[in-house]
């Protein structure tokens, strides 16, 4: 019995030493396993650190590479500079002296030649005056003799602005355009709603799609002119009743000077007179003497300019009347309006006409003048107030 006892205690301390050496087998196996992995793992990455340190090496070899070409490319910018100005001083002094032999060589067959020249602008000039007559026709045989009266028709709106009437149609509509910078032009049925206490409530109101700069807007046969707001010299035709752009040019020479000392948010002033629309501004060229330019209105190109002798200087406003051009001046403090400058674009006189046509009983300063040739009349903004001047004309002599 004893020994049989001996026999299964002997069998299960050999199945459990049996069982531990196989747990200590499994353990050594799982520690390879880590340990090879770990090796794996570190050779990657020493793979890495050297891979990067490659790719260091090589940027700062190409570093180095793009410095020296681009060196060498301002080198060579530098020597194409010294040939081109070399070349560019080399044409200069070959033109000076083509024109020193062309000046010393001059034979009296290039004195004739110019003489003819001289006679063929001559005629063409005469050619040029025939159809400029033509074109501003005879209808004009008044000139402004005085002004006679004004009338406060309303005060209302900010220091400048403008408004007037549509003297190519035939109804008592009334415009307004308050501000030297807005896109909304208030229209009134007649005088004398616009000069009822709550005129605004009964205007119709006509927004812009761009908005106008200056005071120098004018209403002809249904368009609006005005210079664009941000542009240097673009004039937009506006249809007022179909409320959208017609058409626009640019007005040549204009833009960078006010057109009046006085007024310098007006740097292209728009008229209407007997004849159509005019322009009227100022150009550094000129020595800041007024410039006329005659537009189509249809086409909206220039028809014709002149130089007039005006200065802008002193003055605050200008208005075309029967193709000459008056011009007002002030003091800068604001006094007595006059005007001290009349130029006949026909006549082209060397000197003004009639000066010293002074507006009566009234101290201040004009932002706008317009002349409405249908009534002859001019239609005023003094000061936020709306005036109307009525005028004496004489026949021409």
């Amino acid at each position: 019995m004893v020994a049989l006892q001996v026999h299964f205690w002997l069998i299960a301390s050999l199945v459990s030493s049996i069982a531990a050496a196989q747990s200590l087998l499994q353990d050594a196996a799982l520690l390879s396993y880590i340990d090879q992995r770990f090796l794996a793992l570190e050779k990657r990455l020493e793979k890495c650190n050297q891979d990067l340190l490659e790719y260091v090496e090589e940027f700062r070899e190409f570093s180095k590479a793009l410095l020296s070409r681009l060196a060498g490319l301002k080198a060579g910018k530098a020597e194409l500079r010294g040939q081109v100005d070399n070349l560019l001083w080399r044409v200069d002094r070959a033109q000076r002296d083509i024109d020193y032999l062309g000046s010393t060589t001059a034979s009296n067959a290039c004195l004739e030649v110019h003489q003819d020249l001289l006679e063929q602008q001559l005629l063409e000039q005469a050619e040029e005056k025939k159809r400029l007559k033509l074109m501003l026709n005879a209808s004009c045989d008044h000139v402004l003799a005085g002004i006679r009266s004004l009338k406060v028709v309303k005060k209302t709106g900010g220091k400048h602005g403008s408004w007037m009437k549509d003297p190519g149609k035939k109804h008592a509509k009334i415009y307004l355009l308050s501000g030297s910078v807005n896109n909304v032009v208030l229209e009134f049925a007649n005088i004398m709603v616009f000069m009822e206490s709550n005129q605004t409530l009964k205007a119709r109101r006509v927004p812009l799609a761009l908005p106008w700069e200056g005071t120098g807007h004018v209403i002809h046969k249904g368009f609006l002119f005005y210079h664009r707001h941000g542009s240097l010299n673009e004039i937009i035709k506006f249809h007022i009743q179909r409320r959208s752009v017609a058409d626009q040019m640019l007005l040549p020479g204009a833009g960078r000077i006010p057109a009046y000392q006085l007024s310098p948010q007006t740097k292209i002033d728009l008229a209407v007179d007997e004849q159509g629309l005019w322009a009227l501004h100022a150009e550094p060229e000129s020595g800041g003497n007024i410039v006329i330019t005659k537009i189509n209105p249809v086409a909206m190109a220039v028809e014709h300019s002149w130089d007039s002798p005006c200065s802008s200087e002193g003055a605050e406003a200008a208005f075309m009347a029967c193709n000459t051009l008056h011009v007002v001046y002030n003091s800068p403090s604001g006094g007595s309006s006059r005007i001290q400058c009349v130029y006949d674009v026909l006549g082209a006189p060397s000197a003004p006409l009639n000066p010293g046509l002074h507006f009566p009983k009234r101290q201040g300063g004009h932002s706008s003048v317009h002349y409405n040739p249908k009534e002859r009349q001019l239609f005023a903004w003094g000061d936020g107030s709306q005036i109307v001047y009525k005028l004496h004309t004489e026949q021409k002599a």
